[in-house]
């Protein structure tokens, strides 16, 4: 199965259940300064448990930055 992460095609053996699980399996933390779009739709952090991931979606992850 395919998700497109940040314009990227990624290939997994079985999709993460949900967006949480996608984040932890990327990650390996849900980290904060996190913003997510699922098929070009900002999903909030309280949501990711429950939003269900599909076969050939597309995900942006942005992440915050400091910097002076």
């Amino acid at each position: 199965m395919e998700l497109t992460i940040n314009n990227q095609s990624k290939f997994y053996e079985n999709i993460p259940a949900n967006l949480a699980a996608l984040l932890l399996a990327e990650f390996g933390t849900l980290r904060k300064g996190i913003a997510v779009a699922l098929n070009h739709q900002v999903i909030p952090a309280s949501a990711w448990p429950n939003t269900p991931l599909s076969d050939k979606d597309q995900i942006l992850i942005i992440t915050a930055t400091q910097g002076g």
